[in-house]
């Protein structure tokens, strides 16, 4: 723990599963001295509060803000907007306002406009996550030796993007610094058509007439459990993600068709070789992702593993 925190006071704008975890682990490592914790939602304010997620409560996002160093916009990416107008006039010079939403150059669209002369407005994202919401889903190790990605604009202050990643190294993740609109394509790939597959086979099998509901849930192999893994998370986070990362998703969901396609036709033709050359380097694939840390080669069977 710091001798002395990086900042005075951090206000988290929405306190789901990014908002609590970085509550625990700021907290754990003494980042700031007081945190402000605004939701729109009684009920979820009122379990921050039991969680002791903050020092400070409210569902008026501007009262959140005032003296904070470092705001958090942890909603929804589409609330981006409604809030950055909603706080504006009560930030303070020199305060460091960021987010931490999947999609970057929708959420800078929405956001810098509004924000003041003297604020400094960083678009970020923890690529670090599970398929739980809400105030009780977060825990202090969620980023570490995770990626959190920083989509400056051009005219940013070198001074507050440095102290921006030195809060993420902190908090136990590696930061790397990109531009918005390429961040949202390599996140389009690595994510958000994924989810959007993970969707749409469990929606398959579930409207499957030759398959009773209770043969998918009996006979689940472990890739259809991850697939329903994926397809639990939040519905309203990932609605607002494809709503605002449209353009990348469809250009990805292009490529990606046409090479379901290819495999469609090597199945029909019995083209062996194809296939086998397709599954070879995707294999290969998940190699190289263990080889650099982002995942272990430990079997998973989905059972009775702990969340950390």
């Amino acid at each position: 723990m710091r001798d002395k925190p990086m900042f005075n006071k951090l206000a988290l704008i929405g306190i789901g599963l990014i908002g609590s975890s970085i509550s625990h682990v700021v907290r754990r490592e003494g980042l700031v001295g007081s945190i402000a914790v605004s939701t729109r939602s009684d009920q979820t304010l009122a379990r921050a509060e039991v969680l002791g997620l903050g020092d400070h409560y409210t569902t008026n996002a501007a009262d959140a803000v005032v003296d904070a160093d470092l705001i958090i916009h942890c909603a929804p990416v589409g609330a981006g907007a409604a809030i950055a107008e909603q706080i504006a006039p009560a930030l303070k010079p020199g305060a460091i306002v960021t987010d931490v939403g999947s999609v970057k150059a929708s959420v800078i669209a929405q956001m810098k406009p509004h924000m003041p002369k003297g604020v400094h407005f960083i678009a970020g994202h923890p690529v670090a996550g599970t398929e739980y919401s809400g105030p009780d889903a977060g825990f202090a190790s969620l980023f570490e030796n995770h990626w959190v990605i920083l989509t400056p604009e051009d005219d940013v202050d070198e001074t507050a993007l440095d102290t921006l990643k030195q809060f993420w190294q902190a908090c136990g993740a590696n930061v790397d610094v990109m531009e918005a609109s390429h961040h949202d394509l390599v996140l389009a790939i690595t994510s958000h058509i994924p989810q959007l597959i993970s969707y749409n086979i469990v929606d398959t099998a579930a409207n499957l007439e030759s398959v009773t509901q209770s043969e998918v849930m009996k006979y689940s192999a472990g890739g259809f459990r991850d697939f329903t893994r994926l397809a639990s998370s939040d519905p309203t986070m990932w609605r607002d993600i494809y709503l605002h990362n449209k353009d990348a998703v469809l250009e990805t969901l292009g490529r990606f068709s046409e090479d379901l396609t290819a495999m469609q036709r090597a199945i029909r033709w019995g083209d062996g070789d194809a296939l086998f050359k397709i599954f070879t380097r995707t294999r290969q694939i998940r190699k190289d992702i263990i080889a650099v840390g982002q995942e272990t080669d430990s079997p998973n069977f989905g059972r009775n593993e702990p969340l950390e």
